[in-house]
């Protein structure tokens, strides 16, 4: 009896480690596919992020399509993501387009592209812009565009490709959003509420896809060396910064490697770090699950989790008002 009741408690644990060690090996397995004459389009693909994916893709023998606006940066990305290429009858190809422009402009531009380059395996989302600052501090022109980036853009990107990848029966969509699409911070109101909305797009976009073989990824990476990065700083207030530390900043191309082999293991979610853990933790709520032993997790560490967050809150209002006091004993002092 006293065996068959130490069974009965050990089973669980038991069952919990076998599918977590096959969903690692799964994983493994997944994410390391090759992607020979893989058609994989970039946006944002001249710099940061989009780059680095382009060097990973390449990598894994990929053909890829940079697209971005600055057809300079362009012509340096194509010859940088030349140089990672493992076999010589690959091809990196750019496309000069402004992804906020009309759609019928996108669309014709991406069925010319389909017919240089192949049908489309996977579009990586990763064009997007922040502009730091308070809500009465931001222009009204700064927040048209960051909409029209982090959001259309990529809404419109998508739409040029979706009906192609959903006839063929196979396909990868990845948006590049943010951690903060999980949490409103400081400084990034509008830049948040952009990446809200990206985040609640490719929850809905997955329902219509899924069945017709298209998969969804969302990657919401930390603070990030990028040239973007380095463009926030410059109006980035102090409250904001002090919050972002607590992430620290992580290398481009070490993100990028965790969002294409995320995407590839056909995970919804691709976050970095504890910190990026826990936040897709506690903001699982209707997300779709992807993944039984991540889904375990979340069921067992969401309450403690949600203590961790509050008392992250609090250090970050006290940062807020520390700030504040500053600010008015220099007030004063002038």
């Amino acid at each position: 009896i006293n065996l068959l009741f130490g069974l009965c408690i050990c089973l669980p644990f038991i069952l919990i480690a076998v599918i977590i060690i096959y969903s690692r090996y799964r994983y493994k397995v997944l994410s390391r596919r090759n992607l020979k004459n893989k058609h994989i389009i970039i946006t944002g693909g001249s710099s940061g992020i989009g780059k680095s994916l382009g060097h990973e893709a390449a990598k894994r023998g990929a053909n890829v399509t940079l697209i971005a606006r600055n057809e300079q940066r362009l012509v340096a990305a194509k010859t940088e993501v030349n140089a990672s290429c493992v076999c010589s009858t690959q091809r990196i190809h750019t496309l000069s387009l402004d992804i906020t422009n009309d759609f019928e402009e996108i669309e014709k531009a991406f069925i010319d592209l389909e017919q240089e380059m192949g049908p489309p395996y996977m579009i990586m989302n990763c064009a997007g812009n922040a502009v730091c600052g308070k809500l009465e501090d931001t222009s009204t022109e700064d927040i048209k565009k960051m909409f029209q980036l982090n959001c259309l853009g990529s809404i419109y990107a998508t739409k040029a490709v979706v009906e192609k990848m959903k006839s063929q029966g196979f396909g990868h969509i990845v948006f590049v959003a943010s951690e903060a699409a999980f949490v409103g911070i400081f400084g990034l109101s509008v830049y948040s509420a952009s990446k809200f909305a990206l985040r609640g797009f490719a929850e809905a976009l997955n329902m219509e896809v899924r069945n017709h073989g298209v998969q969804v990824t969302v990657a919401y990476p930390p603070d990030t060396d990028t040239p973007g990065f380095a463009e926030e700083e410059k109006s980035k207030p102090q409250e904001t910064r002090l919050i972002s530390q607590t992430s620290g900043l992580w290398k481009p191309d070490e993100v990028a490697k965790r969002i294409l082999n995320d995407s590839l293991a056909g995970y919804f979610t691709s976050t970095n770090g504890m910190d990026g853990f826990l936040l897709s933790t506690l903001c699982a709520g209707m997300s779709p699950s992807t993944n039984v032993a991540y889904l375990l997790l979340q069921v067992f560490l969401m309450g403690p989790f949600r203590i961790v967050s509050a008392m992250y809150q609090l250090y970050f209002q006290w940062l807020i008002k520390k700030c504040l006091i500053a600010k008015n004993k220099l007030k004063k002092s002038e």
